[in-house]
């Protein structure tokens, strides 16, 4: 029986999401990050708020996400939801400029939410917040391409990820953020 118990919680452990447990030495708003513009954000601004970071690119063919990021953005920020994009060069789509990165978002989707300078996203030259999020929530939390979604609780603790195909108005990323921001 033993054996049993053992082998079927073996299973579980292999097939689940490869999340780690999570003892968090640092939290999302213990971070910086520069936004567009070259300016330092303190994430700590945005404490007791719903994060939901993505890696975003201009040439990919999720593109057409940031409008659906700003519909998401325009539903949920007086409530409390902050949407993060993150311009990344990681998988050789996106532009070389951040000033073109910011005119591109804002003639072609309206973007008024925060967006950060160019980033990358996975490996070891990825910013503090992606190497933070692997050691905290495993490799689920590491975008496999652009607009990858990580969603951050009002703790500043990971509640979880998307992958690019999930669209940010999706009933799933949708539900998840009403329950995190207590909407009914």
């Amino acid at each position: 029986m033993k054996k049993i118990i053992f082998t079927i919680v073996t299973l579980i452990m292999f097939f689940s999401k490869n999340v780690t447990s999570a003892e968090y030495d640092k939290i999302f708003f213990d971070f910086k990050i520069n936004d567009i513009s070259g300016n330092v954000i303190d994430l700590k601004k945005y404490e007791n708020k719903v994060i939901l970071v993505v890696n975003t690119a201009s040439y990919c063919g999720f593109t057409k996400q940031y409008g659906e990021l700003q519909k998401l953005w325009e539903s949920y920020k007086s409530e409390g939801l902050i949407i993060l994009g993150i311009p990344s060069n990681s998988f050789n789509q996106e532009k070389d400029e951040e000033k073109e990165i910011k005119d591109f978002c804002e003639v072609n989707f309206n973007i008024n939410f925060p967006m950060t300078s160019i980033y990358e996203v996975k490996g070891d030259k990825a910013h503090d917040i992606y190497k933070w999020a692997k050691i905290n929530y495993g490799t689920s939390s590491i975008p496999k391409w652009n607009f990858h979604k990580i969603l951050i609780n009002k703790k500043g603790e990971i509640e979880d990820t998307f992958s690019s195909f999930t669209k940010p108005t999706s009933k799933k990323i949708v539900d998840k953020i009403k329950v995190l921001l207590e909407i009914k």
